[in-house]
């Protein structure tokens, strides 16, 4: 059952306007807490945004969609609620490992509980520290954007090297994948 969700949940940047449950939040971030940390470090901090115009301003400081510049998400289909994701540097300089695992638990519980959600490194983390009022102390790692979905994303067979998604006329997101025999060797490479 686990493949089986981790093999349908896809990336959605387009929600619906409803709010989404602090219960289901603050779920999220308990399994990012819960997850495996390197040596047990636990350098991950989080921020729960879910206030209306923290999300317009959190919004204006992410860059979505990077293969297509006029990817249509306007005000009626931006996130309703948004982790974002900090290394505490007092504690460990390096999580990448971290945050990798705890923002694949946050995306999976979401995916559990009827969300859609976008993990985010393009961001503009200056603007973001300043809306936030993250200390220096705090490294911006992720943003992982939330919410009901208001799209359809697929999975397509890669072909030719080529990563790039796009839209189709009905507004489909397709996702190209490589093949499991592309990337799986056997005892040796």
């Amino acid at each position: 059952m686990i493949y089986e969700k981790i093999a349908s949940r896809r990336t959605i940047r387009r929600y619906q306007k409803r709010e989404v449950p602090k219960e289901i939040l603050i779920r999220c971030v308990d399994a990012a807490r819960l997850s495996p940390s390197a040596a047990n470090r636990q350098p991950l901090r989080y921020i729960i945004v879910n206030d209306q115009k923290l999300l317009k301003d959190v919004f204006s400081a992410l860059h979505y969609a990077g293969y297509l510049p006029k990817f249509p998400i306007s005000e009626e289909t931006m996130p309703r609620a948004y982790i974002v994701m900090l290394l505490d540097k007092n504690i460990s300089n390096e999580a990448s490992w971290d945050a990798g695992i705890a923002s694949m638990s946050i995306s999976m519980v979401a995916y559990d509980e009827g969300l859609g959600s976008c993990i985010l490194g393009a961001i503009d983390r200056d603007r973001l520290r300043g809306i936030l009022k993250i200390p220096e102390n705090l490294e911006i790692l992720l943003v992982i954007s939330l919410g009901y979905p208001n799209e359809i994303s697929v999975t397509e067979k890669m072909k030719k090297g080529d990563v790039k998604y796009w839209l189709d006329e009905k507004g489909v997101l397709h996702v190209p994948k490589r093949g499991l025999e592309e990337i799986t060797k056997w005892n040796s490479y």
